[in-house]
């Protein structure tokens, strides 16, 4: 399309302002005006005005094609505005370092933040000005608003703990630092400033400035106050720029790091000792999960992003350490979706001589002590839920949560799988979906079938805190078997908002036990692999890629270590992400990791 714009600014000579482009034959002229210093937020720091000419071939575009076209002169338009600012702000550059101004500082002396001085001077009444020597302070933060009239300048300055207005007079700054503000300062520029403390008599606590310098200048605009940054998929790819946008985004990730904090407080105060494990594995152990598969040149050989910390941490435990924990990253290369994402934190910890009666008592210490922290009480919203999270927790087996929302009672299924899953068709087919009855009619063994069911029926009505009890043998691998209950582990998961919190275990030490659970897993993953490899060779699915479709491996060095002897324990797994999520009422997986992963951009 065809354009003339001439750009308005204080701060440069009209030869600068006027960009012109070639045009034809014109039907249509738009103008746009905007007064000359407005109150502007989040938006470029020049007034301008638009004449937008349109060639006679716009006109003759059909209503089919109208929206999409005008998406792309939006687009165009916008990038083409995008373009003008970034020439324009690095003139301005130019323009700094020929003034002889550094526009990217090395450092600046700063005396306070901004949040110090909201409550230092909260005092102040309106109309007061501090003229003390002693209450001569500096700061440096961004630019984030501001305001111009004749002799007279607002700007709004923001740093890690809040925000306070600038009041810049121009009789009060040297020189021509005033004419030089207006002109250079942008939004989005960050910028250091010194001189005292007044309360304007609307009552906006204010540095009085003295003089200032740009300690980096910004190139690009930040998005426009009222509008925000609203795409989402932009928001994720560009976090920062949604953190200046989005204040209570930057908020999340202040709480993050308070609930990481509170946690390793919370389980070094029962002696616990933090440990490092390898990330790189040369076998992916621990979960049952499609790893990340990467090659080491020098070692001539492949090796896994860990899919859980636990099998190294147990061989500490065989190597003499009674209560250890990690926090740390973990890689599944899987899907995603509001509750996963291909790395995520956890931490685990494992305790020797106990079982897993006192991880339930660790799981209610860490949730309840990192609610304290952000909160300041133990009940909470999460997506229009009031959810409790006062101890103790509810208790109770798989089993009986089961047969509570379905009336199937398993225990009296016995072992004949045919007749359980007839059963249990029998009994959910009319509220199944396609999907469900498919994971039903696979499953395998009545353990599985069991937890299959849950998962469907049970696992999304665990809204308040409620620790489940009591898995099948035949899902948990590394669980010791129950001390009274054939066919079921000592094990149990803790689910909030119908999510999965936590899952822990009474550890399985037996190393004969262990190796044929293992290997057990290991065959039955291998049968589905040879079936998924068959199925994408057929004509059909050629070329898919299966789930099953990996490689797993038997860790034989874990085994090992087992058989020197690990002493009785307990251990647990806690999903970090999910607790952030549970504690800031964030919907999303993405909402609470700062750079989460996302599909290429086309």
């Amino acid at each position: 399309m065809d354009a003339l714009k001439l750009w308005s600014l204080s701060s440069q000579p009209l030869k600068h302002l006027f960009r012109c482009a070639s045009s034809t034959t014109t039907t249509t002229t738009t103008t746009t005006l905007r007064r000359p210093y407005s109150f502007s937020y989040y938006s470029s720091s020049y007034s301008r005005v638009v004449l937008r000419c349109c060639s006679s071939t716009t006109t003759t575009t059909t209503t089919t094609n109208a929206g999409v076209r005008n998406r792309r002169v939006s687009t165009s338009s916008s990038t083409s505005d995008r373009d003008a600012v970034r020439a324009i702000r690095l003139k301005k550059v130019e323009e700094l370092r020929s003034k002889g101004l550094e526009p990217y500082a090395y450092g600046w002396e700063r005396t306070h933040t901004a949040n110090q001085l909201q409550d230092i001077y909260k005092h102040l009444a309106d109309g007061e000005e501090s003229k003390s020597e002693k209450d001569a302070v500096s700061v440096a933060g961004r630019i984030v608003a501001r305001r111009a009239f004749g002799k007279l300048a607002f700007l709004t300055l923001r740093d890690d703990s809040g925000t306070i207005q600038l009041y810049c007079e121009k009789e009060r700054l040297a020189n021509d630092q005033f004419d030089q503000l207006k002109a250079l300062v942008d939004i989005g520029d960050i910028v250091g400033v010194s001189g005292s403390i007044k309360r304007t008599e609307k009552g906006e606590l204010s540095v009085y400035v003295d003089s200032f310098a740009i300690l980096t200048k910004s190139l690009l605009p930040l998005p426009d106050k009222y509008h925000g940054l609203t795409d989402v998929d932009k928001r994720y790819r560009q976090r920062y720029v949604d953190m200046i946008a989005n204040p209570e985004v930057a908020d999340v990730f202040r709480k993050r790091a308070k609930i990481v904090s509170e946690i390793r407080r919370a389980v070094e105060s029962f002696g616990f000792i933090e440990v490092e494990t390898p990330v790189l594995q040369g076998a992916a152990g621990g979960a049952e999960a499609r790893p990340f598969v990467t090659y080491h040149n020098s070692l001539g050989r492949d090796l896994y992003l860990r899919i859980a910390t636990e099998l190294h941490l147990k061989r500490m435990l065989v190597g003499g350490f009674e209560k250890v924990y990690e926090i740390g990253r973990i890689f599944r290369n899987e899907g995603i979706s509001t509750r996963h994402n291909p790395e995520f934190t956890t931490i685990e910890m494992y305790e020797a001589y106990s079982d897993y009666e006192s991880m339930i008592y660790m799981a209610e210490e860490i949730v309840t002590r990192c609610a304290l922290a952000v909160h300041g009480n133990l009940t909470i919203d999460y997506q229009g839920v009031e959810i409790h999270l006062e101890r103790p927790w509810r208790r109770e087996t798989m089993h009986n949560l089961v047969k509570e929302s379905t009336g199937i009672d398993f225990d009296e299924l016995g072992n004949d799988l045919k007749v359980a899953k007839e059963v249990t068709l029998e009994n959910l087919g009319g509220d199944l979906d396609y999907k469900g009855k498919s994971s039903l009619e696979a499953c395998t063994s009545i353990g599985h079938l069991l937890n299959e069911v849950f998962e469907i029926v049970v696992e999304p009505k665990l809204l308040q805190p409620t620790f489940v009890l009591d898995y099948p043998i035949e899902i948990s691998p590394l669980a010791k078997p129950h001390r009274r209950i054939a066919g079921l582990t000592e094990r149990f998961e803790l689910f909030i908002c119908g999510r999965e919190l936590a899952n822990a275990f009474s550890e399985l030490t037996d190393p004969t036990d262990q190796r044929g659970r293992l290997e057990e897993q290991v065959r039955q993953h291998n049968e589905k692999r040879a079936a998924a490899i068959s199925k994408t060779e057929s004509a059909e699915d050629k070329g898919k890629e299966n789930d099953e479709s990996y490689e797993v491996t038997l860790d034989d060095d874990f085994l090992t270590a087992l058989e020197y002897g690990m002493p009785p324990a307990s251990g647990m797994g806690l999903g970090i992400d999910r607790l952030v999520m549970l504690l800031t009422n964030s919907a999303s997986i993405r909402d609470v990791i700062a750079f989460p992963v996302l599909k290429v951009q086309q």
